[in-house]
């Protein structure tokens, strides 16, 4: 029971640490190495490098070693499809039902988010982890509401490609903006119940990272990060 539990905690610190790109895409991770971070053995940490090649994280190549898998672009593009046909599609149930109490609710939540965007003209200290959290319960607010939690938990569930591409568009505060006027935009729906105008949100929102991301996946900058293949 005591390996079962050090490998799962060892399994979500070395997926987190891929996720938040502490662990860069193209990075090899040595056994010996994992062995002596953790006090740990062979065993246990091939089992662990074997759980995240299942979920995609590294790939483990014979006679060469365990390297961290880059970010795929034509994964990214299906997961943000799925998301936008199934938030669109909860975010509209809620609009239907939300209560003038609830509506305050989110408005709290949207002032989180303003406050975590504060100091994004210094991207060097500015907290993107936090920023992202209070965008992410913003979203999570609705699918709660209309019972749709095991939706919000498979849809946020670390994703190789889409986590990662996450955090590129986060870093550099580059994206603040955007968000902060699409949220502003959702509240704008919710008090009109202006139903027609949640597609079209989404779409930008959701894809917003595509969009702004563009031609900058083949750039020197964030080359690495990518497979182009």
């Amino acid at each position: 029971m005591a390996v079962q539990q050090n490998t799962d905690e060892i399994y979500h610190i070395l997926e987190d640490e891929i996720c938040s790109l502490a662990i860069l895409p193209g990075e090899a991770l040595s056994e010996n190495q994992l062995c002596k971070r953790f006090g740990i053995s062979r065993t246990p940490i091939r089992s662990v490098l074997q759980r995240l090649e299942q979920n995609h994280f590294v790939q483990i190549i014979p006679c060469k070693g365990t390297i961290v898998t880059t970010i795929d672009p034509s994964v990214v593009d299906q997961i943000i499809y799925q998301r936008v046909a199934v938030e669109c599609m909860v975010f509209r149930d809620f609009v239907q039902i939300c209560s003038p109490m609830e509506i305050i609710e989110i408005e709290h939540l949207y002032d989180l988010l303003q406050q975590a965007a504060e100091g994004r003209e210094h991207p060097e200290s500015f907290d993107f982890n936090h920023f992202l959290a209070c965008d992410l319960e913003m979203h999570h607010y609705w699918f709660h509401k209309t019972g749709k939690e095991y939706l919000w938990h498979l849809l946020t569930l670390p994703q190789a490609d889409y986590s990662r591409f996450i955090r590129l568009d986060v870093v550099g505060a580059r994206n603040v903006p955007s968000v902060l006027s699409e949220h502003a935009e959702m509240l704008r729906i919710l008090r009109e119940k202006d139903l027609n105008a949640i597609e079209p949100l989404f779409k930008v929102h959701l894809y917003g990272g595509m969009t702004r991301m563009g031609g900058k996946i083949y750039s020197d900058e964030y080359r690495i990060y990518f497979n182009h293949s």
